[in-house]
């Protein structure tokens, strides 16, 4: 079983890359938030990896923290989620944002994910939900952006992105909010964000 590749990147596109390990490139798949972490190719790169085994193929996906990787293998451990499944999940929503839309039940959030139908957004939310809720929303794990754990800030991303919002405008427009004002709440965020 692989746990990790430690190697050079060489190339990348948004749904995969090829570690090079010594001469041997190793095709992996990647979520689209492990691709923006991503160096140029040529970097040193180090992925925590999946290693997923079928009767037919052996695929490996990659992913740029410890966090990410265990959030996918939950998701797949939900009956009628595959990998490919949790990865376009993880691709649209980052570990902390999926995280807490699951724990606050929010189903809108989850079935806007392309591919999650509303049995299969209610069916991830009543398997995980109460296993999240044990282990915490925001776990401390090694990635390559340690990002300060402000929980305001990131419930209201979760709402933001949640609401049709791309990621980078709604990172921008509530650090900008924080900045002016520290002490106010995820909805007074939310309605700011909004105007």
């Amino acid at each position: 079983m692989i746990a990790y590749l430690d190697g050079t990147l060489a190339y990348k596109e948004a749904s995969y890359a090829i570690i090079d390990i010594q001469g041997l490139g190793y095709e992996v798949f990647i979520s689209l938030q492990t691709y923006s972490t991503l160096p140029g190719g040529g970097a040193p790169v180090k992925l925590f990896i999946h290693h997923h085994f079928r009767e037919d193929n052996q695929t490996l996906f990659g992913f740029a923290s410890a966090d990410e990787k265990s959030l996918f293998r939950e998701l797949i451990a939900v009956s009628g989620v595959g990998p490919n499944t949790a990865l376009g999940m993880l691709s649209s929503l980052s570990p902390q944002d999926l995280r807490l839309a699951i724990m606050s039940e929010n189903v809108r959030a989850v079935q806007a994910i392309k591919g999650i139908g509303a049995k299969t957004a209610q069916r991830i939310i009543l398997e995980l939900k109460d296993k999240m809720k044990k282990s915490g929303l925001l776990p401390d794990t090694p990635t390559y952006r340690q990002q300060a754990g402000n929980p305001v800030r990131e419930e209201a991303l979760a709402a933001l992105v949640a609401l049709g919002f791309p990621r980078p405008s709604a990172e921008k427009s509530v650090d900008d909010i924080l900045n002016t004002d520290s002490s106010l709440s995820v909805e007074d965020i939310i309605r700011r964000a909004l105007r």
